[in-house]
């Protein structure tokens, strides 16, 4: 095809294209909704911190303790959770004496494990748990949906009824109506509800899970009657 040819061609094309996002005629408008939500999922960190001279004995050492950490959170959970390991590490630990090179003293191992749980009720024994098996850590507890899409739909829903009324508000101002939607944007979030700094709880921890914020926006481009 001749260059001449092919760019009168494109140029119509590329005319097209910017005519359909101006929208002559059109006005714009932002729906928002939040739907709170009561969780129906939670999750921990619980970490075990070894130290020894050897890496060896120190990775031993983190192997029993996980163990016994582990089977005891699992005696809680039964059938209602599950448990993962996220990180593991074994590193040196050097000595810090001002004036003198840095030497190797010993090792740390350090094994993190996620707990997941939809029985919301077992949270606070799962922490007891786990401190009084030996954990070093427990924390990061927050608490989410296991499946946000019901939600997530609603919320977009409520969104998209205040984009058009939005649009008939604007049009109304303007003595126009609103026509036909042209086209439309979804954006959508879930926010867990965190709770830090759980730790060394010598009676039942108490254990508050408030809710969940789902969050949704939608972005619609009307078309403008006069």
């Amino acid at each position: 095809m001749p260059r001449l040819l092919s760019l009168l061609i494109c140029l119509p094309l590329a005319a097209a294209a910017l005519l359909a996002q101006t929208t002559p005629g059109a006005i714009q408008a932002i729906g928002s909704a939040t739907i709170s939500v009561n969780p129906d999922q939670a999750q921990i960190y619980v970490g075990v911190v070894t130290q020894s001279t050897t890496a060896q004995d120190a990775g031993q050492q983190n192997a029993t303790l996980t163990t016994t950490v582990l089977n005891a959170l699992k005696g809680v959970l039964g059938t209602a959770g599950t448990t993962q390991t996220i990180s593991y590490s074994i590193s040196p630990r050097y000595s810090t004496t001002i004036g003198q090179t840095a030497m190797i003293i010993g090792y740390t191992a350090s094994n993190t494990v996620q707990v997941t749980t939809g029985d919301l009720t077992l949270i606070g024994r799962l922490i007891d748990t786990a401190n009084q098996a030996g954990a070093n850590s427990v924390g990061n507890l927050s608490f989410s949906l296991q499946n946000p899409e019901p939600y997530t739909e609603q919320a977009l829903g409520q969104a998209a009824k205040q984009a058009q009324a939005h649009a008939n508000a604007i049009a109304t101002g303007l003595g126009a109506k609103t026509g036909v939607v042209i086209s439309a944007q979804e954006g959508a979030s879930v926010t867990p509800v965190l709770a830090s700094g759980v730790a060394n709880a010598a009676a039942t921890t108490p254990i508050q899970t408030g809710t969940v914020s789902v969050t949704a926006n939608v972005t619609i481009n009307v078309q403008l009657i006069q």
